[in-house]
């Protein structure tokens, strides 16, 4: 396995992402409740971001608002690893999960994307966040004078799919 500092970051978000926002659920496709909340997710696709993380091409870490709550919950469930690193902001409740906004003003997930990128500056970053899209005003500047960064952004009511994985395995 390549030192820790060639291995790229991969921030991950959960909804929207691992968990689409769907009615329907395809053929193969796994639905539980968790904390409340019914999440519905693909397990190849979280068996397929499990093998990249497991081969050392990237380093799987937790950017949501499920924030600890995604390894103690989320992880075993969905086929991911357990102990993976979660950023969540200081004034995070111990509870693992934050609201919508997590109380901040700005957008919270840019902040920390711009702490990790910063403290781990020779490391190539994958961004996978259907918020993306939505924060394009606010990202935009930042991500254009970060090029080692890549973005994902999944649609809602699709989740991450095979497509966008392959992308990202092309990228590494």
């Amino acid at each position: 396995m390549p030192p820790t500092s060639d291995v790229p970051i991969l921030l991950l978000d959960v909804d929207g992402v691992l968990n689409a926002a769907r009615l329907d659920l395809p053929e193969g496709w796994r639905r539980g409740t968790f904390n409340g909340f019914v999440l519905s997710w693909d397990p190849t696709v979280t068996a397929r971001l499990r093998e990249l993380h497991d081969s050392g091409r990237v380093e799987i870490q937790w950017l949501t608002t499920w924030t600890t709550n995604a390894d103690r919950l989320l992880a075993e469930p969905m086929g991911l690893p357990r102990g993976l690193k979660t950023h969540a902001p200081a004034d995070a409740a111990p509870t693992g999960f934050l609201g919508p906004l997590g109380g901040r003003s700005g957008w919270w997930k840019l902040e920390l994307a711009r702490e990790v990128a910063e403290a781990e500056p020779d490391r190539r970053i994958i961004w996978i966040d259907d918020d993306l899209a939505e924060q394009a005003a606010d990202t935009g500047d930042w991500l254009a004078a970060h090029p080692h960064v890549l973005v994902v952004a999944p649609d809602l009511f699709v989740g991450l799919t095979h497509e966008q994985l392959d992308a990202i395995e092309a990228w590494l």
